[in-house]
């Protein structure tokens, strides 16, 4: 048997886990997580993660796999990503690559820049520039070299912006155009993808449905156990959504309502940054609009007409 690539993309709550696992169990494909947050380890509800359920209906890589106190770059995911679809292709075995992080599948599909190292001392001198100067004189300064990634990364992705000034100072060239040369992509023809993309408000709905029913079935002792560590905020994992809301309970700063609207709120505004990526940035793939699980399914099997239910 020849091994397929199937990508499957989407924003939160929108049905990624559930085609995934249906094109699994048909195929016998094993699933790669394509999630930034879904990687780290002691976050599994709070992120969505499969459930015991989940990974047992289905081989799953790439998922609860990285300590909360690391911070895993795209580069890193790619190139265990790669790893892991070589060894499935070797055994003739289908491999599904779900998620809701848009970079990873453009850096999967079209590769990565080969960005110098940065040495150690200039990694800890650009955290102690952001730290003195603050992010608007931080940003000013990195527009200055490079204007394209000051515009595009978002208002406190301290993580980003020190990484594309470092990029500058340790190569003398700007990240954007480092980045406008990736290699290392799957092959032209080698991969079938997908995005969901259900009615945003529908997605807002589920959305708070889902951080409540978090909120209730052990997100707050997730947290807990992840504040009692004392990692650095900055982190990817101390980012997650609705961490810093349900942290901000437990310290007696604020309620639990007033969190649990709180983490909602930055559910919804997570949705809505997936969907721009997925809009600006895949606008190529086709396409499922469909809510429910059948008919997201019955949408994949019309685009995939070969598979055989």
């Amino acid at each position: 048997m020849t091994s397929r690539i199937w990508l499957i993309a989407g924003p939160t709550a929108s049905g990624k886990s559930a085609l995934a696992l249906r094109l699994a169990r048909l195929t016998g494909g094993e699933i790669v997580g394509a999630d930034a947050l879904q990687v780290y380890r002691g976050l599994p509800v709070l992120t969505a993660a499969p459930d015991a359920a989940d990974l047992a209906a289905a081989a799953h890589h790439l998922v609860g796999t990285v300590d909360a106190g690391e911070a895993w770059s795209t580069g890193l995911w790619v190139a265990a990503a790669r790893a892991v679809i070589d060894d499935l292709a070797a055994r003739g075995t289908d491999v599904i690559v779900a998620g809701g992080t848009g970079l990873y599948f453009e850096a999967l599909v079209n590769g990565l820049a080969d960005i110098p190292a940065v040495p150690a001392t200039v990694r800890a001198r650009t955290g102690d520039d952001y730290a003195a100067l603050g992010e608007a004189a931080f940003r000013e300064r990195l527009a200055g070299v490079d204007p394209a990634a000051a515009a595009r990364i978002l208002p406190g992705d301290r993580q980003r912006l020190c990484r594309a000034w470092e990029v500058f100072a340790a190569s003398g060239r700007a990240l954007s155009d480092w980045q406008a040369e990736p290699a290392g992509g799957l092959p032209a023809g080698s991969w079938r993808g997908v995005r969901l993309m259900p009615p945003r408000e529908a997605l807002y709905r589920r959305g708070d449905n889902r951080f409540l029913a978090m909120v209730e079935g052990g997100a707050l002792d997730e947290v807990r156990a992840l504040v009692a560590r004392g990692l650095g905020p900055a982190l990817p994992a101390c980012k997650a959504v609705g961490v810093r809301p349900i942290a901000s309970f437990l310290s007696g700063e604020v309620s639990l309502d007033d969190a649990i609207a709180a983490g909602q709120r930055e559910t919804r505004n997570y949705v809505k940054r997936q969907e721009v990526w997925l809009r600006g940035r895949m606008d190529g793939w086709p396409t499922i609009t469909d809510l429910e699980t059948e008919a997201q399914w019955r949408s994949f099997l019309a685009l995939n007409p070969d598979l055989t239910p």
